[in-house]
């Protein structure tokens, strides 16, 4: 993995980072990496996920997944990390992504239309619940054990759990003899798509988590005390940077379809690890080139408060354009889709430079299973820094937990701190 800078310094971008300003910037990196080594360690909570790499155990995984590795369709029920890490590496990297459906939301028309659309007898499901209390993960695995014994189908067959030893869904796990992967100690929801949270679907439709887990393993390896050395450093040190300059807005906007949901992924890692104490950049999904023609005018002509990160792999596929009768279509001649693409993303990154608003490029040697597993990890040690960097709590999400405390006391009829501040909040309506 590569990370290029140079739009989103000083004299090339306002918020930008001066150059004269990276060697006091890397001294604090070299700091807030001894915290981080020091954690990853002692296995302290949170640190521990960047361990993942040479933890996890594809084996196990494998094993568990053979009942199953023939089915049509991978069916997987969580929300947040415990399926959005699954989803990212799917997509990514499997022959056949759309075989992998994802139930993380409880609106009951996906919910149906969903299950009706899936041949159920060939369709594994994969549970995922850290705590194993998640009321929509639990909810929603309610719903599809219905509909699977609706149609007759013996759901026990098809189902692979990843759960801790305790809760109702552990429960579950032992009244029905499933087969449980275990959750990863230590590691928030969030940062564990390197484990058996976010491994299982990939491994059922034949990715190579084997390579994923070297790419990041590589990218572990490459983590030192500056930012000159590492990617993963750099980038997140950049965007701290930024963020003190102005930058409260971070658009992700990988070139390639593959990588659409990593950028998903990311926001969500970004955000509720580092939006705490008023500040945290707020994270922004695009993708190129097709939102280069929507998005684009806002982050160069907008308000200066924003950096961009455009993402790409190294190599294509070879698509060639065909030739045309027509003259006005003769700068086509020779070219193949993967060239218009890089043509597209070296225009944003001019575009924006021109604008003097902050880029920054992440290019990956290929999009295989390294390369991804490089890309996965860096984040996660540019987010982790980035926490170091701003002395906040990176591995808590207070903000979420009061969400969840309030939904379950307003199911149960109990009321509480949360539920009365519900009963009471303001309104204004306007029919």
């Amino acid at each position: 993995m590569h990370l290029d800078i140079g739009a989103a310094l000083g004299d090339e971008a306002d918020p930008g980072v001066d150059e004269d300003d990276l060697e006091e910037l890397d001294e604090q990196v070299a700091a807030a990496h001894e915290t981080i080594a020091a954690g990853r360690e002692n296995g302290e909570f949170g640190y521990a996920a960047l361990n993942l790499p040479e933890e996890t155990d594809p084996t196990r995984i494998r094993e568990a997944v053979e009942p199953v590795e023939d089915a049509a369709y991978v069916l997987t029920v969580g929300i947040g990390g415990s399926a959005l890490g699954a989803k990212t590496v799917t997509a990514a990297l499997a022959d056949e992504p759309d075989r992998h459906v994802i139930l993380d939301n409880v609106d009951p028309e996906h919910i149906e239309r969903t299950l009706e659309g899936l041949p159920l007898e060939d369709t594994a499901i994969n549970v995922v619940s850290k705590s194993g209390t998640t009321a929509e993960t639990l909810a929603n695995f309610l719903v599809v054990r219905a509909a699977y014994e609706d149609a007759g189908v013996d759901w026990t067959e098809l189902t692979v759990v990843t759960t801790g030893e305790s809760g109702p869904l552990a429960e579950l796990v032992e009244e029905h003899d499933l087969p449980r992967l275990p959750v990863p100690d230590g590691v928030p929801g969030r940062f564990a798509a390197l484990s058996s949270v976010g491994l299982v679907p990939p491994a059922i439709l034949g990715v190579d988590i084997e390579g994923l887990l070297e790419g990041a393993s590589a990218a572990a390896d490459g983590l030192g005390p500056s930012l000159f050395d590492s990617p993963g450093y750099a980038y997140g040190a950049v965007c701290y940077a930024l963020e003190e300059e102005g930058a409260a807005v971070n658009a992700v906007m990988p070139y390639a379809e593959r990588l659409e949901y990593f950028a998903e992924w990311f926001a969500q890692l970004w955000a509720e690890s580092l939006g705490k104490e008023g500040r945290g950049q707020t994270p922004a999904r695009a993708l190129g080139a097709t939102d280069q023609h929507s998005q684009l005018q806002l982050y160069r002509a907008g308000p200066a408060d924003k950096m961009v990160t455009v993402v790409r792999p190294q190599e294509r596929a070879d698509v060639q354009i065909p030739e045309s009768e027509h003259d006005s279509l003769s700068y086509f001649a020779g070219a193949d889709l993967g060239q218009l693409l890089d043509a597209e993303y070296d225009a944003t990154v001019a575009s924006l430079a021109e604008a003097g608003r902050p880029a920054v490029e992440i290019e990956l040697d290929d999009l295989d299973a390294e390369g991804v597993g490089e890309l996965l990890y860096a984040m996660e040690a540019a987010t982790v820094l980035v926490g170091e960097l701003a002395d906040i709590e990176t591995f808590t999400q207070p903000a979420v937990e009061w969400g969840k405390r309030a939904a379950r006391g307003l199911l149960s009829g109990e009321e509480t701190e949360e539920t009365r501040t519900v009963a009471e909040r303001p309104s204004y309506r306007i029919d």
